[in-house]
């Protein structure tokens, strides 16, 4: 089979790494296609130039390879509807409809999904004015959560200590500091706890779980500062233990399957719910419509699975039929590796020598990179996301950090702390065991 991999960043490099592997791929002719991809990913797919946004060329390149699946990274696509073009000329697709997909593309509409499905989630209001939003302020106390309602490459939302601090922030968005996705925003009210991801596949009627991560969304140590893409994740999030995780599954992740199904809107692909882990209980932040980035690469490390055969089932509605995924029972930690800048704008064009990361035992996914006259340069915001396995967090992230050390990229940094919360909780159960 022929496979179509649409995307450029860490999280498809994981993805193109796993899927290269796949017994879908095993046959004479058989090839990975990546558009456009990067070089860490050209090291598995065949590159091409194909714009996700030109759904024409996309389904003339599928028809022209013969593509069985075409599996569709980043959330824009699936925003833009291509999904549903691609499954219109008979494609087998993994990603969910654009219907589906406003899960992520706009964050008001998962706010009124989990009020009429009674999924549990922060109180809301939706405005589409400056004026609104501000005196909406009134019906919440600080912090205040303020969210653009589109996509916003994940640095639209910003957490407001005081009442003049929202202000001056609802003024820029309202302003266009998000361009389009900002032109409503919802508000939140804050919700105390510890953050975590899970993650789901679902082909509109059945649910098979794929594990969990925590993210470190703010770009310094201790989680100070800006928020960002994610400055680099762990799976699994032993926080979440079986018991949430069934509850969430049950009060969260089902409902909302459901929800969509009845209405017409089926939901075929990944669910990445974005959870707050509260005093009373899991509560849904955010859906995304695609696996997250880093969280991907973490668990595509721990996959023990043929993910082509499974993301294939789930894109011809027999994911019943799949078998509980597998997930080594180890850690994986990745630690992105970002440009000078960034979450501003980032310095480009820094050199990039890789040098004896990988011999370290850790894998270096691509994120944000280019070759220029042969050199390998960064050419993103999150460059590279080094990624190791270990028994413990500790053990993971110390084989992550030899890695990242032994890379010689000047123009890049990253946290040295990815890890702490579960770090802290481990040392504190050796001690007990002790």
């Amino acid at each position: 089979m022929n496979i179509l991999l649409l995307g450029s960043g860490g999280r498809e490099h994981a993805l193109a790494w796993i899927l290269a592997q796949s017994r879908l791929l095993s046959g004479e002719g058989d090839t990975l296609y990546a558009a456009p991809g990067n070089p860490g990913i050209a090291q598995h797919a065949v590159l091409t130039a194909l714009e996700a946004t030109d759904h024409e060329a996309v389904v003339r390149f599928c028809e022209g390879k013969r593509i069985g699946l075409v599996v569709i990274g980043p959330e824009a696509p699936l925003v833009d509807g291509l999904a549903d073009t691609l499954r219109g000329h008979g494609f087998n697709v993994f990603g969910p409809s654009q219907a589906a997909a406003q899960l992520e593309g706009s964050k008001g509409f998962t706010k009124d999904l989990c009020q009429r499905a009674g999924i549990p989630t922060a109180g809301y209001v939706r405005t589409t004015s400056l004026k609104a939003a501000t005196a909406a302020l009134e019906n919440f106390t600080p912090p205040y959560v303020l969210k653009a309602d589109g996509l916003a490459a994940g640095k639209g939302v910003v957490i407001a200590e005081s009442r003049e601090e929202a202000e001056a922030a609802l003024t820029e968005m309202f302003g266009g500091q998000f361009g389009d996705a900002g032109a409503e925003v919802v508000i939140e009210e804050f919700m105390e706890g510890e953050e975590v991801s899970f993650f789901a596949l679902t082909d509109g009627a059945s649910v098979l779980s794929f594990g969990s991560a925590q993210d470190h969304k703010r770009v310094g140590e201790g989680d100070t500062g800006p928020n960002t893409g994610g400055m680099g994740a762990y799976s699994p999030a032993r926080v979440l233990t079986p018991l949430l995780r069934g509850e969430v599954i049950e009060r969260i992740v089902a409902p909302t399957v459901r929800a969509l199904a009845d209405e017409g809107t089926p939901y075929s692909g990944v669910l990445f719910a974005g959870l707050m882990l509260t005093s009373e209980g899991p509560k849904l932040i955010e859906y995304n419509c695609r696996f997250g980035d880093p969280e991907c690469q973490v668990l595509m490390m721990r996959l023990e699975d043929d993910l082509g055969e499974i993301l294939l089932a789930c894109a011809e509605n027999r994911l019943s039929r799949v078998s509980p995924v597998r997930m080594s029972k180890d850690v994986a930690l990745t630690v992105v590796m970002a440009a000078n800048g960034y979450p501003g704008t980032p310095d480009k064009g820094g050199r990039i020598d890789l040098g004896q990361a990988e011999a370290q035992g850790a894998k270096v996914f691509h994120a944000g990179t280019a070759l220029a006259a042969g050199d390998l340069v960064a050419s993103g915001g999150r460059v590279l996301n080094v990624t190791a396995t270990g028994p413990s967090v500790g053990e993971a992230a110390a084989r992550a950090y030899a890695a990242v050390d032994a890379i010689d990229a000047p123009s890049l940094f990253c946290r040295r702390d990815i890890g702490w919360r579960e770090v802290g909780r481990e040392a504190v159960r050796d001690g007990e065991a002790g």
